[in-house]
């Protein structure tokens, strides 16, 4: 999967000289934790509620609100943004996404092509939405978990076939190797115990298996 299939499109931006009171405004509006800030279609920089935060007087200081709202209303996006923005390509895989945001301790990635042109944001939550699609979460079938010895081989291939010549629809696979090797995989099918059963004889350690109902 790609950037591209997960990122958002319809973006909420804000220009250089936007002031930071109207950015939080939009952020409430829409429901939104940063703003990229372009000129024309190009990003030059990030405005986060983090970064506003950083560039707040501390409640713990003598300015009462009405002085907060006038220092807030005189700053600028050009103030206070980031400028050294990471940013990922729409046709990068999630995985590098993911990467990217735990390298950088960052939740959210702008996604330009070309001289920086903005098409899109990716965050944290988006990638989470795609596990959860990968592992087929919201679809019904039987999910089992296979673990597999290391030195049994073509394993995958075994599995398939054993369910092609079933004529039960894979939905979703996926290998696991950490302690061990784990087969996850998802099949269009509501036999939890014939699938069980056929496999442990032919010599598979089938560790769960259930079905998921999430009509």
């Amino acid at each position: 999967m790609d950037v591209n299939s997960y990122m958002s499109k319809d973006l909420v931006t804000i220009e250089a000289g936007t002031k930071i009171l109207d950015a939080l405004d939009l952020m409430k509006k829409h429901n939104i934790h940063r703003l990229p800030v372009v000129e024309g279609d190009r990003m030059i920089g990030l405005v986060t509620e983090g970064i506003i935060s950083r560039n707040t007087p501390s409640t713990m200081t003598s300015l009462d609100m009405r002085e907060v709202t006038y220092l807030l209303n005189r700053t600028s996006a050009n103030d206070i943004m980031e400028k050294n923005v990471i940013t990922i390509h729409k046709d990068a895989l999630l995985e590098e996404a993911a990467v990217n945001m735990r390298k950088n301790a960052i939740g959210v990635l702008p996604v330009v092509e070309g001289d920086n042109k903005l098409v899109g944001i990716i965050t944290e939550k988006d990638i989470m939405d795609a596990f959860v699609d990968v592992l087929g979460f919201y679809t019904p079938g039987v999910r089992l978990v296979i673990n597999v010895p290391e030195d049994r081989k073509g394993v995958l291939e075994e599995i398939t076939d054993f369910f092609a010549e079933a004529e039960i629809s894979i939905q979703q696979i996926a290998v696991y190797r950490k302690d061990h090797i784990q087969i996850v995989i998802q099949v269009d099918s509501d036999d939890v115990t014939g699938i069980q059963k056929n496999l442990e004889a032919q010599g598979y350690n089938v560790e769960s298996i259930m079905y998921k109902d999430n009509q």
